[in-house]
């Protein structure tokens, strides 16, 4: 597995240089004005709810002693776990409703790199409407299993010292998740939804390479919420379509070799 998760990090190399060759930025304005939007209101929301979920937990201190220390820690705590729900259902959202947007990116790039694998591998003709849904789908799918695996995690990880652990766990089952959202914008193109996610379970590593990044992108204060889809789904598309000509044997033409290793 850490082999390929190397293998997802690395393909966020030149992704830059990518976008601007074949002319991709026209395709993410949208997306990006969406992450843009669906980040500022995560934030309003965690200003605005905080102090209101810390006057209910306020509730259960009894005591006159320690009472404003204890509103003090659970209006903290409160922004904090607004903002953390918050993130996980902003990364889901953005991906859902950029669906359209970003399938087009993706066969591009599929065209790009390997123009006559549309003649060797399964195809399926999909409208914008039902990309929209298989996103939709695919994310309230990752939603639901990530909160179940995220919400012990967040409690065990309060634990001293070994908690350190669990948070890293966490950040690395955000990661899956992530990648794996942006790994189906290529795997919809070829594979039917069950498809789908058995490709990705056999290819974890990958999709936490493209999901540590894609993390980490979103700590870049303002910038990070607009670049990073493009450059997510740019890598993903090149390590997807790696590994599934891989998995199907594919022999890809001579000419078509040189184009890549160049």
């Amino acid at each position: 597995m850490f082999k390929n998760i190397i293998k997802g990090l690395k393909a966020y190399a030149d992704g830059f240089s990518l976008i601007g060759k074949l002319k991709l930025w026209q395709f993410f304005m949208v997306p990006m004005v969406i992450s843009f939007l669906i980040a500022g209101l995560v934030g309003l929301a965690a200003y605005g709810l905080s102090d209101n979920l810390a006057n209910l937990i306020d509730r259960l201190w009894i005591w006159d002693w320690g009472k404003e220390t204890f509103h003090t820690v659970a209006e903290w705590t409160s922004g904090f776990a607004i903002l953390l729900l918050g993130f996980i259902l902003y990364k889901h959202l953005v991906m859902a409703l950029s669906a359209p947007f970003m399938s087009p990116v993706s066969e591009r790039i599929e065209e790009h790199f390997y123009p006559h694998a549309r003649n060797h591998m399964k195809h399926r003709d999909t409208t914008n409407m039902e990309q929209l849904w298989r996103g939709i789908r695919i994310n309230v799918r990752n939603i639901l299993f990530e909160f179940a695996i995220m919400i012990p995690l967040l409690l065990l990880s309060l634990i001293p010292v070994v908690g350190i652990f669990f948070t890293v766990l966490a950040f690395i089952v955000q990661a899956y998740y992530a990648g794996f959202g942006n790994i189906d914008y290529t795997l919809e193109r070829h594979f039917t939804y069950d498809d789908s996610i058995e490709f990705v379970k056999r290819n974890r590593g990958i999709s936490i390479g493209i999901g540590i990044v894609f993390m980490a992108m979103l700590f870049i204060p303002v910038l990070g919420v607009i670049l990073v889809l493009p450059f997510s789904v740019t890598a993903a598309t090149r390590v997807t379509l790696e590994e599934m000509i891989k998995e199907e044997n594919l022999v890809l033409p001579d000419a078509q070799k040189t184009q890549i290793e160049s």
